[in-house]
């Protein structure tokens, strides 16, 4: 009897993807060696591959990326969002080729091989967005392997018994280890990022870490304020203790109900303040879990750099960045709470704030890294509200 532990791949493919249901998907391998489980998503974004894989929202996630050309500029230490990739992997149709960009240090695949990721080419990646739409977004395992030797069985037995991320909280696990005072601006060509500014008269936000990216804290700073960040589990004493002027809440990845055990019982607290309060992603599903709201689990999610969002007061139309698998049921808000933005591609909640205290959140990104800056008025709004005394 032939053993088919071991399947052999076809000629030249020496990756694969295996989804829970027992697809299997070929294709070849660049990036490290090894295999990862996580949750298949798409991402519609042109741009910004680098800061993508380092969003700490993407936790326990493969990246299926739409536009068919990714790597082809390189990597540099500039475009990261956090100190590593937290992506699993990523999902490319055109295999990647020597960077070509002059702020490029290393090639994409070596930098992939250098923090330990997975990359798979050579996938019809519209075929796979397409199935993710339809069925929603799989389980699966990523596996390279330069010899083209996969146990697939295993494989398929793994991404069968993984949980999913339902019902999972991950901000634990992304969030700072402690506390830390942010240093730095906005970057310009040729300049860099903006250094800190050593301020102690500029407003205090202490920001809750569930797994931030550093274009947030960036756009706090450019926006004026000062930025202390806790972890995801700091109590409201450790907030409090710090004297905070305004209050923001993170992204982060995983499901918000699982974070909101520890999460919700301090925000409500902080809410009780009064103070100005600022929540992005995970941070805005965590307010609406404060307020009494639910959150569900999206069937794909909204993850790309093109999403339109209408702004409710006077019809305005953002183009906006998004990377969420779980959203806030507009139905199930309060008496003293609104919907204040919606998305044009569903009708989801894209936004809402409390009518009897200072307080708002937004489920896109407007920090963009990549994306449009349609949103960036959203700082200069959070750090004003803290200048009026919370009015």
């Amino acid at each position: 009897m032939a053993d088919t532990k071991h399947t052999p791949a076809p000629h030249g493919a020496t990756g694969v993807l295996v989804l829970a249901d027992g697809t299997i998907i070929w294709g070849r391998g660049f990036g490290a060696e090894g295999d990862a489980v996580g949750e298949v998503c798409f991402n519609t974004a042109m741009t910004g591959y680098q800061e993508i894989m380092t969003d700490p929202s993407y936790a326990a996630q493969i990246v299926t990326f739409t536009f068919p050309h990714i790597g082809n500029v390189g990597a540099n230490y500039e475009d990261v969002e956090a100190d590593n990739p937290f992506a699993l992997g990523c999902i490319v149709r055109e295999d990647v080729t020597h960077s070509s960009n002059f702020r490029a240090v290393q090639d994409f695949d070596q930098w992939l091989k250098a923090n330990g990721r997975i990359g798979l080419s050579g996938v019809d990646t519209r075929a796979l967005t397409r199935l993710i739409r339809e069925k929603g977004a799989p389980n699966g395992v990523i596996a390279h392997d330069a010899k083209g030797a996969f146990d697939i069985d295993a494989l398929k037995e793994k991404a069968r018994t993984w949980p999913g991320l339902e019902g999972m909280d991950l901000a634990k696990e992304v969030s700072c280890r402690q506390m830390y005072r942010w240093s730095g601006g906005l970057w310009a060509r040729g300049e860099g990022y903006a250094p800190g500014v050593d301020d102690e008269s500029l407003p205090h936000v202490v920001a809750i870490d569930y797994g931030s990216k550093r274009n947030i804290f960036r756009n706090l700073a450019n926006a004026g304020a000062r930025v202390t960040v806790l972890p995801a589990t700091a109590t409201y004493e450790e907030v409090m203790a710090h004297k905070p002027d305004g209050i923001f809440l993170s992204n982060g990845p995983g499901d918000p109900a699982a974070t909101g055990e520890y999460a919700v019982p301090v925000i409500r607290q902080l809410l009780e303040t009064k103070k100005p309060l600022f929540g992005i992603c995970l941070g805005h599903q965590l307010l609406g879990l404060a307020v009494g709201a639910k959150t569900t689990k999206m069937h794909q999610g909204h993850r790309g750099a093109n999403h339109p969002v209408k702004r409710l007061e006077d019809g305005r139309v953002e183009i906006t960045s998004m990377n969420h698998g779980f959203a806030v049921e507009t139905e199930t808000l309060p008496e003293n709470a609104r919907a204040t933005h919606i998305s044009l591609f569903d009708g989801s909640l894209a936004g809402l704030e409390l009518t009897d205290r200072p307080a708002f959140s937004v489920q896109y990104h407007p920090e963009a890294s990549p994306g449009p800056q349609d949103s960036i008025y959203l700082f200069k709004k959070f750090v004003s509200q803290i200048g009026e005394g919370g009015a």
